[in-house]
């Protein structure tokens, strides 16, 4: 076995959970938060913070319901991939890839901004008919990957 492989096993994966107001505050807190933690971990978080920026927000204008919450959830695996999932109350609207839009467009680049950071993405069911919006990201010093794929 080499010490790489021994080094995987010996470091347990991190989490970091917090639930959060739906509402523009609460996203902005998950962000910052997002920002704290990863440097308490030692890791880039540049990336990894837009993602939750856009998933939080997404979470509070469109999966939010009067006296619900959304949650947020990090998961740092000893293969330095970083697993964010956001959850929010409404599991009746998933979120889907649009169409492209036009770059001077105000809205609509949230999830193309996931997709140009993330390795994977993607939605699952959660408790009380809601639903957990999740992204999978490298944690790589320097690379903020390409937005040219934002277009």
């Amino acid at each position: 076995m080499s010490q790489k492989s021994l080094a995987r096993i010996a470091t347990p994966a991190r989490h970091f959970a917090v639930q959060l107001s739906a509402t523009r505050r609460g996203a902005r807190l998950a962000r910052l938060l997002t920002e704290r933690q990863l440097d308490e971990w030692g890791e880039p978080y540049e990336a990894a913070a837009q993602v939750v920026a856009e998933l939080a927000s997404n979470a509070v204008l469109h999966g939010r319901v009067r006296g619900r919450d959304f949650r947020l959830r990090l998961t740092l695996r000893a293969d330095h991939t970083v697993r964010i999932e956001v959850s929010d109350a409404r599991g009746d609207r998933v979120p889907r890839l649009p169409a492209p839009v036009e770059q001077d467009a105000e809205g609509g680049h949230g999830l193309r901004i996931v997709e140009a950071y993330a390795n994977r993405w993607g939605v699952a069911e959660a408790p009380a008919h809601g639903k957990t919006v999740w992204a999978e990201l490298p944690m790589t010093y320097g690379d903020l990957r390409d937005a040219s794929r934002l277009r």
